[in-house]
Protein backbone atom coordinates (compact mmCIF):
# COMPACT_ATOMS: atom_id res chain seq x y z
CA UNK A 1 0.00 0.00 0.00
CA UNK A 2 1.01 3.20 -0.97
CA UNK A 3 0.74 6.52 1.45
CA UNK A 4 0.48 9.63 -0.45
CA UNK A 5 0.53 13.06 1.31
CA UNK A 6 0.83 15.89 -2.08
CA UNK A 7 -2.32 16.14 -4.64
CA UNK A 8 0.18 16.32 -7.60
CA UNK A 9 1.48 12.95 -6.51
CA UNK A 10 -2.06 11.78 -6.12
CA UNK A 11 -3.38 12.44 -9.60
CA UNK A 12 -0.30 11.21 -11.28
CA UNK A 13 -0.54 8.02 -9.81
CA UNK A 14 -4.91 7.75 -11.03
CA UNK A 15 -4.48 8.90 -14.41
CA UNK A 16 -1.03 6.66 -14.95
CA UNK A 17 -3.70 3.74 -13.81
CA UNK A 18 -6.73 4.81 -15.82
CA UNK A 19 -4.59 4.90 -18.19
CA UNK A 20 -4.11 1.46 -18.28
CA UNK A 21 -7.52 1.05 -18.50
CA UNK A 22 -7.84 0.10 -14.90
CA UNK A 23 -11.23 1.32 -12.66
CA UNK A 24 -10.30 3.05 -9.75
CA UNK A 25 -12.67 2.79 -6.69
CA UNK A 26 -12.71 5.41 -4.19
CA UNK A 27 -13.65 5.46 0.08
CA UNK A 28 -13.59 9.01 1.19
CA UNK A 29 -13.27 9.67 5.09
CA UNK A 30 -12.64 11.61 8.30
CA UNK A 31 -10.38 8.41 9.88
CA UNK A 32 -10.87 6.59 12.78
CA UNK A 33 -12.00 3.99 10.90
CA UNK A 34 -14.69 1.51 11.86
CA UNK A 35 -16.59 -1.38 10.55
CA UNK A 36 -18.79 0.46 8.21
CA UNK A 37 -15.93 2.26 6.38
CA UNK A 38 -14.48 -1.37 5.93
CA UNK A 39 -17.62 -2.03 4.48
CA UNK A 40 -17.14 0.43 2.05
CA UNK A 41 -13.71 -0.52 0.89
CA UNK A 42 -14.85 -3.72 0.59
CA UNK A 43 -17.41 -3.19 -1.79
CA UNK A 44 -14.58 -0.72 -3.42
CA UNK A 45 -12.51 -3.80 -3.99
CA UNK A 46 -15.15 -5.94 -5.48
CA UNK A 47 -15.97 -3.76 -8.42
CA UNK A 48 -12.39 -1.88 -8.99
CA UNK A 49 -8.76 -2.61 -10.10
CA UNK A 50 -7.55 0.26 -7.51
CA UNK A 51 -8.65 1.21 -4.23
CA UNK A 52 -8.29 4.63 -3.15
CA UNK A 53 -9.18 5.44 0.45
CA UNK A 54 -8.37 9.24 1.64
CA UNK A 55 -8.08 10.44 5.71
CA UNK A 56 -8.63 14.55 5.81
CA UNK A 57 -10.92 15.98 8.94
CA UNK A 58 -12.62 19.04 6.82
CA UNK A 59 -12.52 22.05 8.69
CA UNK A 60 -14.79 23.63 6.62
CA UNK A 61 -17.51 21.48 7.37
CA UNK A 62 -17.65 22.16 11.00
CA UNK A 63 -19.46 24.75 12.90
CA UNK A 64 -17.33 27.23 15.02
CA UNK A 65 -18.44 25.39 18.40
CA UNK A 66 -18.71 21.76 17.01
CA UNK A 67 -15.80 19.22 17.32
CA UNK A 68 -13.32 19.90 15.24
CA UNK A 69 -10.26 20.10 17.42
CA UNK A 70 -11.55 17.31 19.16
CA UNK A 71 -12.57 14.46 16.38
CA UNK A 72 -11.24 11.12 17.16
CA UNK A 73 -7.85 10.18 15.21
CA UNK A 74 -5.61 7.42 14.84
CA UNK A 75 -3.76 7.32 11.30
CA UNK A 76 -1.30 4.41 12.68
CA UNK A 77 -4.20 2.30 13.38
CA UNK A 78 -6.14 3.59 10.17
CA UNK A 79 -3.53 2.87 7.56
CA UNK A 80 -2.88 -0.93 9.27
CA UNK A 81 -6.37 -1.44 8.44
CA UNK A 82 -6.05 -0.36 4.84
CA UNK A 83 -3.36 -2.32 4.38
CA UNK A 84 -5.20 -5.16 6.16
CA UNK A 85 -8.26 -4.75 3.76
CA UNK A 86 -5.72 -4.84 0.45
CA UNK A 87 -5.92 -1.26 -0.55
CA UNK A 88 -3.66 0.43 -2.90
CA UNK A 89 -3.20 4.03 -1.95
CA UNK A 90 -4.26 5.94 1.31
CA UNK A 91 -4.55 9.49 0.37
CA UNK A 92 -3.64 11.40 3.37
CA UNK A 93 -3.52 15.41 2.29
CA UNK A 94 -2.92 18.25 4.56
CA UNK A 95 -4.80 20.73 5.84
CA UNK A 96 -2.86 23.01 3.56
CA UNK A 97 -2.77 21.65 0.60
CA UNK A 98 -6.33 20.95 0.34
CA UNK A 99 -6.94 24.71 1.73
CA UNK A 100 -3.88 26.48 0.43
CA UNK A 101 -3.55 30.29 1.60
CA UNK A 102 -6.21 32.62 0.29
CA UNK A 103 -8.51 29.86 -1.00
CA UNK A 104 -11.72 31.74 -1.70
CA UNK A 105 -13.66 28.85 -3.73
CA UNK A 106 -16.79 27.20 -2.63
CA UNK A 107 -19.47 24.38 -4.21
CA UNK A 108 -22.85 24.43 -2.66
CA UNK A 109 -25.81 22.89 -3.29
CA UNK A 110 -28.71 25.03 -2.61
CA UNK A 111 -31.63 22.84 -2.15
CA UNK A 112 -31.05 19.15 -0.56
CA UNK A 113 -29.19 21.29 1.92
CA UNK A 114 -31.36 23.18 3.41
CA UNK A 115 -33.40 20.50 5.69
CA UNK A 116 -32.07 17.81 8.34
CA UNK A 117 -28.67 18.11 9.36
CA UNK A 118 -28.50 21.10 7.00
CA UNK A 119 -30.86 23.43 8.82
CA UNK A 120 -29.32 22.98 12.34
CA UNK A 121 -25.40 22.99 10.58
CA UNK A 122 -25.86 25.66 8.50
CA UNK A 123 -22.57 25.81 6.20
CA UNK A 124 -21.68 22.04 6.87
CA UNK A 125 -22.72 21.17 3.92
CA UNK A 126 -21.63 23.71 2.12
CA UNK A 127 -18.06 22.33 3.65
CA UNK A 128 -19.08 19.48 2.97
CA UNK A 129 -19.79 20.01 -1.15
CA UNK A 130 -16.19 21.83 -1.40
CA UNK A 131 -14.03 18.78 0.06
CA UNK A 132 -15.51 16.37 -1.64
CA UNK A 133 -15.49 17.94 -5.25
CA UNK A 134 -11.70 19.04 -4.56
CA UNK A 135 -10.88 15.33 -3.69
CA UNK A 136 -13.29 14.25 -6.97
CA UNK A 137 -11.07 16.14 -9.29
CA UNK A 138 -7.88 15.09 -7.32
CA UNK A 139 -7.94 11.13 -7.15
CA UNK A 140 -10.21 10.99 -10.40
CA UNK A 141 -12.21 8.10 -9.28
CA UNK A 142 -14.54 5.60 -11.51
CA UNK A 143 -16.79 5.35 -8.59
CA UNK A 144 -17.22 6.40 -5.27
CA UNK A 145 -18.62 4.81 -1.43
CA UNK A 146 -20.75 6.55 0.96
CA UNK A 147 -22.64 5.38 3.63
CA UNK A 148 -26.21 5.08 4.10
CA UNK A 149 -26.05 6.34 7.82
CA UNK A 150 -24.88 9.79 6.21
CA UNK A 151 -27.73 9.85 4.16
CA UNK A 152 -28.54 13.46 3.13
CA UNK A 153 -24.89 13.66 2.51
CA UNK A 154 -25.12 11.12 -0.23
CA UNK A 155 -28.34 13.01 -1.48
CA UNK A 156 -26.55 16.38 -1.69
CA UNK A 157 -23.15 14.43 -3.76
CA UNK A 158 -25.54 12.74 -5.84
CA UNK A 159 -27.16 16.21 -6.84
CA UNK A 160 -23.45 17.77 -7.10
CA UNK A 161 -22.65 14.73 -9.41
CA UNK A 162 -25.48 15.35 -11.38
CA UNK A 163 -25.49 19.39 -11.76
CA UNK A 164 -22.04 19.68 -12.52
CA UNK A 165 -21.82 17.05 -14.80
CA UNK A 166 -18.78 15.02 -12.84
CA UNK A 167 -18.25 11.93 -14.65
CA UNK A 168 -17.94 9.67 -11.48
CA UNK A 169 -20.64 7.31 -9.88
CA UNK A 170 -22.15 7.08 -6.49
CA UNK A 171 -22.81 3.87 -4.69
CA UNK A 172 -24.45 3.98 -1.10
CA UNK A 173 -23.68 1.14 1.09
CA UNK A 174 -26.43 0.20 3.71
CA UNK A 175 -25.51 1.72 7.66
CA UNK A 176 -23.45 -0.97 9.55
CA UNK A 177 -24.90 -1.03 13.08
CA UNK A 178 -23.61 -2.76 16.72
CA UNK A 179 -25.43 -5.66 17.72
CA UNK A 180 -27.94 -3.68 19.57
CA UNK A 181 -28.88 -1.38 16.42
CA UNK A 182 -26.83 1.73 17.27
CA UNK A 183 -24.89 3.03 13.79
CA UNK A 184 -21.55 2.93 13.71
CA UNK A 185 -19.93 6.20 14.19
CA UNK A 186 -16.37 7.57 14.68
CA UNK A 187 -17.77 10.27 17.12
CA UNK A 188 -19.71 6.77 19.24
CA UNK A 189 -15.90 7.28 21.15
CA UNK A 190 -17.74 10.26 23.00
CA UNK A 191 -20.44 8.30 24.76
CA UNK A 192 -19.68 7.13 28.82
CA UNK A 193 -20.73 3.53 29.02
CA UNK A 194 -24.40 4.64 30.41
CA UNK A 195 -24.62 7.07 27.24
CA UNK A 196 -23.80 4.02 25.20
CA UNK A 197 -26.29 1.59 26.92
CA UNK A 198 -29.15 4.21 25.73
CA UNK A 199 -28.13 5.27 22.39
CA UNK A 200 -29.89 1.88 20.84
CA UNK A 201 -33.57 3.53 21.77
CA UNK A 202 -32.28 5.83 18.46
CA UNK A 203 -32.55 2.87 16.38
CA UNK A 204 -35.36 0.75 18.75
CA UNK A 205 -37.62 4.14 18.00
CA UNK A 206 -36.95 4.62 14.55
CA UNK A 207 -38.19 0.36 13.91
CA UNK A 208 -40.98 1.27 16.20
CA UNK A 209 -42.19 3.81 13.77
CA UNK A 210 -41.32 1.76 11.13
CA UNK A 211 -44.23 -0.75 12.23
CA UNK A 212 -46.86 1.25 12.83
CA UNK A 213 -46.53 2.49 9.30
CA UNK A 214 -46.63 -0.96 8.08
CA UNK A 215 -49.39 -1.15 10.18
CA UNK A 216 -51.05 1.90 7.94
CA UNK A 217 -50.11 4.83 10.33
CA UNK A 218 -50.03 7.69 7.13
CA UNK A 219 -49.18 11.11 9.55
CA UNK A 220 -46.26 12.20 9.69
CA UNK A 221 -46.80 14.16 12.68
CA UNK A 222 -48.00 10.80 14.39
CA UNK A 223 -45.07 8.74 13.04
CA UNK A 224 -42.87 11.27 14.82
CA UNK A 225 -44.32 12.05 18.02
CA UNK A 226 -44.14 8.23 18.98
CA UNK A 227 -40.41 8.66 17.82
CA UNK A 228 -39.97 11.37 20.10
CA UNK A 229 -41.59 9.23 22.47
CA UNK A 230 -39.62 6.76 22.80
CA UNK A 231 -36.07 8.50 23.00
CA UNK A 232 -37.39 11.43 25.68
CA UNK A 233 -38.66 8.21 27.36
CA UNK A 234 -35.42 6.00 27.15
CA UNK A 235 -32.34 8.37 26.48
CA UNK A 236 -31.34 11.24 28.06
CA UNK A 237 -30.51 13.73 24.76
CA UNK A 238 -31.57 16.35 23.15
CA UNK A 239 -33.07 16.06 20.27
CA UNK A 240 -31.97 17.98 17.40
CA UNK A 241 -34.61 17.00 14.93
CA UNK A 242 -36.75 14.31 13.94
CA UNK A 243 -38.30 14.24 10.26
CA UNK A 244 -39.84 12.27 7.58
CA UNK A 245 -38.97 13.58 3.79
CA UNK A 246 -39.45 13.11 0.67
CA UNK A 247 -36.19 10.19 -0.96
CA UNK A 248 -36.47 12.90 -4.27
CA UNK A 249 -36.06 16.16 -3.00
CA UNK A 250 -35.79 15.81 1.16
CA UNK A 251 -38.68 18.36 1.96
CA UNK A 252 -40.76 17.53 4.79
CA UNK A 253 -43.74 15.47 4.37
CA UNK A 254 -47.19 15.43 6.46
CA UNK A 255 -48.64 12.21 5.10
CA UNK A 256 -46.80 8.81 3.78
CA UNK A 257 -47.81 8.39 0.48
CA UNK A 258 -44.53 6.77 -1.37
CA UNK A 259 -41.09 5.50 -0.29
CA UNK A 260 -39.78 8.05 2.47
CA UNK A 261 -36.17 8.80 4.46
CA UNK A 262 -37.59 9.14 8.70
CA UNK A 263 -34.09 10.92 9.99
CA UNK A 264 -33.30 11.56 13.30
CA UNK A 265 -30.28 13.45 15.14
CA UNK A 266 -30.15 13.77 18.69
CA UNK A 267 -26.84 14.78 20.51
CA UNK A 268 -26.01 12.39 23.66
CA UNK A 269 -23.32 14.24 25.77
CA UNK A 270 -20.62 15.47 23.67
CA UNK A 271 -21.78 12.78 20.85
CA UNK A 272 -24.22 14.08 17.94
CA UNK A 273 -25.99 11.00 16.99
CA UNK A 274 -27.53 10.23 13.41
CA UNK A 275 -29.68 7.41 12.31
CA UNK A 276 -32.51 7.08 9.54
CA UNK A 277 -34.47 4.22 7.77
CA UNK A 278 -35.88 4.35 4.43
CA UNK A 279 -39.41 3.16 4.44
CA UNK A 280 -41.82 2.41 1.37
CA UNK A 281 -45.54 2.99 2.76
CA UNK A 282 -47.05 1.74 -0.17
CA UNK A 283 -51.27 2.46 -0.80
Amino acid sequence: MRIIKKIDVMRKFSLAEKKKGRTIGFVPTMGFLHAGHLSLIKKAGKRNDIVVVSIFVNPAQFLPNEDFSAYPKDFRKDALICREESVDVLFYPGRKDIYPAGFSTYVEETSLSKSLCGGSRPGHFKGVTTVVAKLFNIVVPNTVYFGQKDAQQSYIIKRMVSDLNMPVEIKVAPIVREPDGLALSSRNKYLTKGQRAKACFIYKALKIAEKRVKKGERSSAKIKAAIRHVIEANLRGEIDYIDIVDTENLKPLKKLKRKVLMAVAVNVGKARLIDNIILKPGR
